[in-house]
């Protein structure tokens, strides 16, 4: 009867993927087997003026995707706390960012990556979400895999959707929609976060010729175009794009579109946990 079904049968607890979730009496037992972890990183910064600031909620909110199919696929897996701040880059004009010095950033990554050696976890795998982070994270895993011989792999969220979306919407719909605001992250929050997004505040295509410093043409953000040749200058974003916006259009981005870009993700994320716990 119903009484029977209550008291024999009832439903196991789905499987805890986030540490800040596990209690200190199952993360003993669980933490033994050394389970796979996951660190996501991202940033706080302008994503344009649709879309909420904290990437870095995208970025966990994959991990965790990736975690519990890793689980259901027979590897166990967990989701660090994300580091909300990213390494500061172009985004400082952005009213309520918040970034981090490369400094900064490097000493907390050590730090996160420490005690996780510490413990005995062997099996890390950084989720980043957030360009400016990559220079840092490649210097502290190359730190550790000298002085731990532990290697920590970087799985880029974003450069992998981005790699992803031509496959999804084809080659012609993805280079126009491709660019910071617009896709890959625009169609993954319409997907995983349509509650936070604005896209009513979506500006129109721009008419007005775009900036030139120097008297050069811009070639990408932070860079100039000199006789072809690519050359780097330290200015913020709002030079290039006082909106957050380009190149890709976010008019583009659709919940459909995140909705693939997020079952793509988290399979190839949840096969690469299983591929890094077979051979570390």
């Amino acid at each position: 009867d119903c009484r029977g079904r209550a008291h024999g049968m009832a439903e196991a607890a789905p499987v805890k993927v986030r540490m800040g979730e596990i209690t200190a009496g199952e993360a003993r037992a669980r933490y033994a087997a050394n389970p796979v972890v996951l660190l996501p990183l991202g940033s706080h910064e302008d994503q344009g003026p649709h879309a909420p600031m904290g990437d870095y909620l995208l970025a966990e909110r994959m991990a965790e995707r990736i975690a519990r199919r890793a689980i259901a696929g027979g590897t166990d897996c967990v989701v660090a706390p994300a580091l909300p701040f990213g390494r500061a880059d172009f985004f400082a004009p952005m009213p309520g960012g918040i970034a981090l010095s490369t400094s900064t950033f490097r000493a907390v990554l050590d730090d996160m990556l420490a005690a996780l050696l510490r413990h005995g976890f062997t099996r890390i795998v950084v989720l980043n979400g957030h360009g400016g982070n990559a220079e840092p994270i490649r210097e502290a895993t190359r730190e550790v895999w000298i002085t731990h011989r532990v290697l920590v792999p970087c799985f880029y969220l974003w450069r992998i959707a981005a790699g992803l979306l031509p496959g999804i919407v084809g080659a012609e719909r993805a280079q126009a929609s491709l660019g910071h605001g617009a896709d890959p992250l625009t169609s993954l929050a319409l997907h995983l976060s349509p509650e936070a997004m604005r896209p009513d505040l979506i500006p129109p295509p721009r008419t007005a010729e775009p900036a030139r410093v120097l008297d050069l043409p811009l070639a990408g953000w932070g860079a100039l175009s000199f006789e072809g040749a690519e050359v780097t200058v330290p200015l913020d974003y709002d030079v290039w794009s006082p909106d957050g916006i380009g190149p890709g259009d976010p008019r583009l981005s659709s919940a459909e579109t995140g909705a693939a870009l997020a079952e793509a993700l988290t399979a190839l994320g949840a096969r690469f946990v299983a591929h890094v716990a077979a051979r570390c």
